[in-house]
């Protein structure tokens, strides 16, 4: 769009407004979801009832790095802090972001957060390294607690 004169014309957003685009707020509002399915679970079911298998761990027997997430995310989601560290303690960490991040979305909607930049490619490999990392980790606790370490 050009405006008078045949300068282009930007259309931006307001200072503070949400950007969906975000990775981090994309996985926010994941996070914000499975809390909300968690908790329907826990309340519709009592934790009871529909038991979802591991596909990997079904399939050869080895856990996947996941494997306990949603026993840990029912444990959350009841209370029970001791069920969810012994079924993934990486729930704990995942909890906390999503928190982190719901908190951060409502500041940024509301104006009272500056919007979210374009990370550099640089901050973008951090974050692969940290993601795969943690994974490593996840799946060491799962392979010790499944008794193959």
């Amino acid at each position: 769009m050009k405006a008078p004169g045949g300068v282009p014309r930007t259309v931006g957003r307001p200072a503070g407004a949400w950007r969906p685009s975000s990775v981090p707020e994309q996985l926010g509002v994941t996070g914000l979801v499975a809390a909300g399915a968690a908790a329907t679970y826990q309340a519709a079911l009592g934790g009871e009832g529909l038991w979802l298998p591991c596909p990997l761990r079904t399939l050869t027997g080895i856990p996947c790095p996941l494997c306990g997430m949603t026993t840990a995310a029912t444990g959350l989601a009841s209370g029970d802090l001791g069920a969810a560290v012994a079924a993934n303690p990486f729930a704990l960490l995942l909890a906390g972001f999503t928190l982190v991040m719901a908190v951060l979305m409502v500041a940024r909607a509301l104006g009272w957060a500056a919007a979210a930049a374009q990370w550099p490619p640089s901050r973008r490999r951090q974050t692969l390294w940290v993601a795969a990392v943690l994974a490593v980790a996840s799946w060491a606790f799962q392979l010790h607690r499944f008794g193959w370490v």
